[in-house]
């Protein structure tokens, strides 16, 4: 048995089963990275020898026949965005490259509570802008499916360790696209949680209105059961909401049949790279073969999402970079002579080029009058693309689109200029969504994401789950 093959769900149960062991599962996957983590850099961060010693800990609890928790034994990579508590988070920036935070995200103390293996923090673009790795101060994630193309971002490193099977499951974050554009890409399951679903607690901001821990997994079932351990109220987020909310995986393996589909003619006008159309129109007909009702919608204030997302992220990211100032931790130059000197030299030499364009960008946005006539407009676009949705889940159950047009480009390269997708608009809407594969087998993935209203997780699972189960 080659236990880097199973799933994460399937661990554990092997585990509990004793036909394997905690130990077992860990040092397997530490094998595996030692094999391939030089040519991915699916992470920046490891530790192995904390990770066997958690791992013996749940072997020690099953041997004394006490309760384990639903992540026990499974081995977890964490976004380097995430903080946790002695062991080095630099959110992929020399601003933090030797920060280690003294507490625990949420999500990471639910993560061990539920004892999960966590094996290390993950590679991101630097602060997590960007959609590449390629931002990172740790050099760029390979997509482990063609190691000359990019696995998607910020959260690549997250999803490069699944599809590298370095990990079972993992954890990202997701401002406008980053959990599931790099699950499309790299051919795994990513679902971007309600706002408020998960605590951000612990979390290094970039837009604190649109960002959302979220997981990844290697099918359905596993990126559930790593939803059902991190989410829940906090009292340390007040976007929390005050409600936990668990996704019974049993309840919901169901038909498709008389579930109302949404697709949005604006999705359908997108230029698409073919193998992304070819397999889009197969998703639409395995769906509907499954009982599924699609019928066209429209959201006709989306073509603006774009425009409102990128003014919001970067004056929200501009305000949220100005605590790295080189007094209370992070990087500090070693040259200067004044106050003034010391700001402008330690942020200079520490933030890289993405980051800087953007504090640059939001801060001209939030300037003077700017901000009422950019930012408070973009935020009123937002309540017209919030409207639109809440218009169509009226009536639909779901949405689909793919979720990303394009292929994943060459390492080096840039964003190809003639594709767009919306994947904002979601983060501007505060809604879930989940991207699966659209097939199995050899060569570069095609994600499907399929969007829900807020909270109603339930109904994208189910969905995600019955499709999953046609296409295997």
């Amino acid at each position: 048995m080659d236990i880097i093959n199973l799933s994460g769900w399937e661990m554990r149960e092997k585990l509990l089963n004793k036909e394997i062991s905690s130990r077992e599962i860990v040092k397997s996957h530490l094998d595996r990275i030692d094999k391939v983590e030089e040519n991915i850099n699916a992470f920046i961060t490891i530790d192995k020898e904390k990770a066997l010693k958690d791992a013996d800990m749940v072997d020690e609890k099953i041997k004394n026949g006490e309760n384990v928790g639903i992540l026990a034994g499974i081995p977890i990579g964490i976004k380097d965005n995430i903080i946790t508590k002695d062991f080095r988070t630099t959110a992929g920036s020399k601003m933090l490259e030797n920060f280690t935070p003294i507490y625990d995200a949420t999500v990471v103390k639910k993560v061990k509570e539920n004892d999960g293996i966590i094996l290390g923090k993950t590679n991101l673009d630097e602060f997590a802008m960007g959609g590449t790795t390629q931002s990172s101060y740790f050099g760029p994630t390979k997509n482990p499916l063609d190691e000359t193309k990019i696995p998607g971002g910020s959260s690549g490193g997250s999803a490069a360790a699944i599809a590298a099977k370095e990990v079972a499951l993992s954890l990202g974050s997701d401002t406008g696209g980053s959990i599931r554009i790099p699950a499309s890409y790299c051919g795994i399951v990513g679902i971007k949680p309600t706002y408020g679903l998960v605590s951000r607690y612990g979390l290094i901001s970039l837009s604190n209105s649109l960002d959302q821990i979220g997981v990844f997994g290697k099918d359905v079932r596993d990126a559930v059961l790593m939803l059902n351990a991190v989410s829940g109220h906090d009292s340390m987020d007040t976007t929390s909401i005050n409600n936990d909310i668990k996704l019974d995986i049993e309840s919901l393996v169901d038909s498709l049949k008389g579930m109302k589909i949404g697709l949005p003619k604006e999705y359908l006008d997108l230029e698409m790279d073919p193998k992304v159309k070819e397999e889009m129109d197969k998703a639409i007909n395995i769906l509907k073969d499954g009982g599924a009702i699609i019928e066209e919608v429209s959201l006709p204030n989306i073509k603006y999402a774009n425009e409102a997302y990128n003014i919001i992220v970067c004056g929200d990211a501009s305000s949220n970079m100005a605590r790295f100032d080189g007094i209370r931790y992070g990087y500090r130059a070693a040259d200067y002579e004044t106050l003034d000197e010391l700001y402008i030299k330690s942020r200079t030499e520490a933030f890289g080029d993405e980051v800087k364009k953007r504090i640059l960008l939001g801060t001209y946005l939030l300037s003077g009058q700017r901000g009422d006539e950019y930012y408070k407009k973009a935020q009123k676009v937002r309540t017209l693309i919030i409207n639109d949705f809440n218009d169509i889940f009226s009536k639909y159950d779901t949405i689909i689109c793919p979720t990303a047009t394009n292929l994943p480009f060459n390492l080096g390269g840039s964003r190809p200029s003639k594709y767009y997708n919306y994947n904002e608009a979601i983060n501007l809407a505060g809604l879930c969504s989940i991207s699966i594969p659209t097939s199995k087998g050899d060569g570069l993935s095609v994600g499907l994401q399929i969007i829900g209203d807020r909270f109603k997780e339930s109904n994208i699972i189910k969905a995600a789950l019955a499709y999953e189960g046609m296409v295997k």
